[in-house]
């Protein structure tokens, strides 16, 4: 993770910037991990006013406190991110980076609510939620990239499949769903075709809201098809990934190696392998002394 930070943002060589560096950017270090953890911290605890300012009750009698906190996590999320613009070589390419656009878009709504406050912005602030990714750094769940790269790989080589098989719910759910609205109809809640379609999407899902139930035998006849359909729709897609995670599973694994044996059997001594000696060629008169003896033993 480091190095790859280091290859894109150009780590400084030397000067209290690379040493900044290594506390923001980095978690190997102590000073480095209590900045992650003070910085994840801070993350929640500004989502978390956010959601309790979001309550009607709460807002009215904390509303000053709320503002007052808010403010405080703006300012020290600004300070952090002119730190981590100043600390690069490569300042733009993290600002345009995936993190360097959370990072700003955890600014702006506070600062657009003192400009446009009737927008309602201030809710946007929980985009700063996605800013806790950086915990991955922390607990170094690359020692998982073999496992990560086996289920991306299984699930890039089903694409077409999984692709095939979506198209093919979708057709099955809109012809379902149009032929409910012809059976039902809007006297039983089944409005237009897409009030038919979704009744179909949430029962191929076995979700089933109870929102829009069919009322004649025929409309329970197509509901209870759609019912052991969706069974299928669950098992076909994880069918094919783990299909093609076995096999790929299979292709990479190496070749078994033998194995000592235990328990009984590993007390028997294995027999003795004798090294094979090449037969002596025997010369003419040798085969027939060997010959001769042959016959006075037969005799």
């Amino acid at each position: 993770m480091s190095s790859t930070t280091d290859s894109r943002f150009d780590k400084p060589a030397h000067g209290w910037r690379r040493t900044l560096f290594t506390v923001i950017f980095e978690a190997d270090t102590r000073a480095g991990l209590m900045f992650d953890l003070a910085l994840i911290a801070v993350i929640v605890a500004s989502v978390l006013v956010v959601i309790l300012d979001s309550v009607q009750s709460i807002r009215e009698q904390w509303r000053s406190v709320f503002n007052v906190l808010e403010w405080v996590f703006t300012a020290l999320f600004t300070l952090e991110y002119i730190a981590r613009l100043s600390c690069v070589n490569k300042p733009l390419r993290y600002a345009l980076s995936f993190y360097g656009v959370i990072d700003l878009l955890a600014l702006l709504p506070t600062f657009l609510v003192v400009f446009a406050p009737e927008m309602g912005l201030s809710y946007l602030i929980d985009v700063r939620i996605l800013r806790l990714l950086r915990v991955f750094r922390i607990f170094k769940l690359s020692r998982y990239s073999v496992e990560y790269r086996a289920l991306v790989s299984a699930v890039a080589a089903s694409r077409r499949k999984i692709t095939v098989f979506v198209g093919f719910v979708m057709l099955v759910v809109l012809v379902m769903g149009t032929l409910m609205y012809v059976v039902e109809g809007p006297p039983h809640g089944f409005t237009s075709i897409p009030v038919a379609v979704y009744w179909a999407i949430s029962t191929m899902t076995t979700v089933g809201f109870g929102d829009l139930v069919p009322k004649t035998d025929l409309g329970r006849a197509i509901a209870s098809v759609m019912m052991l359909v969706g069974w299928g729709v669950l098992a076909v897609p994880t069918g094919i990934v783990t299909a093609e995670m076995a096999r790929r599973g299979s292709d990479d694994e190496p070749a078994a190696l033998p194995v000592a044996q235990r328990g009984v059997l590993s007390m028997v001594e294995p027999a003795p392998t004798v090294p094979a000696v090449p037969a002596k060629r025997l010369t003419p008169a040798a085969r027939r002394r060997a010959l001769a003896q042959h016959r006075r033993g037969a005799r």
